[in-house]
């Protein structure tokens, strides 16, 4: 069974996994407009329609404290770009908080590069994980996409 694992925001990335181990991955397609950027829906698409999933996981993302209102919604916006995608392709999509995906693989309470280290702990040879800010949203989708899965 191919999981997708989706950390949802511009930064974010996409990671499917088969039998537990990584296959496929790609960082969130972006196109400016002015100086913002937003999901490039059409190659978001494209790859997900090209990796054949059966199921997707996605951070349920919300409003944080202190965080601008431009913020909130270039991250509102990707997020609903993203899941109407996945329902427009007929995939079934579980959100997960980040508590719930983050108490699986034993990191609640630990810092933010917690689930990088913890991916690099379990797929060492993938090398993508060892860049600090691209390697996070790696580990954040492979680690989502194992959610209910021993890891």
């Amino acid at each position: 069974m191919r999981r997708l694992g989706i950390d949802p925001g511009i930064g974010g990335a996409l990671v499917v996994l088969e039998d537990g181990q990584p296959i496929e991955w790609m960082h969130m397609p972006v196109y400016l407009v002015g100086k913002s950027k937003r999901v490039n829906g059409y190659e978001l698409a494209d790859w997900i329609r090209s990796v054949d999933v059966d199921i997707a996981f996605m951070e349920q993302v919300g409003a944080m404290p202190g965080q601008g209102v431009t913020s909130m919604f270039s991250f509102g916006h990707s997020a609903g770009t993203v899941t109407g995608i996945i329902a427009t392709l007929g995939i079934s999509l579980c959100l997960i908080t980040p508590q719930e995906w983050k108490k699986q693989h034993s990191i609640t309470g630990m810092g933010k590069d917690a689930s990088r280290a913890k991916a690099i702990h379990m797929w060492p040879q993938w090398k993508e994980l060892h860049k600090k800010g691209k390697g996070q949203a790696l580990a954040d989708a492979a680690l989502m996409a194992m959610i209910g899965r021993k890891a």
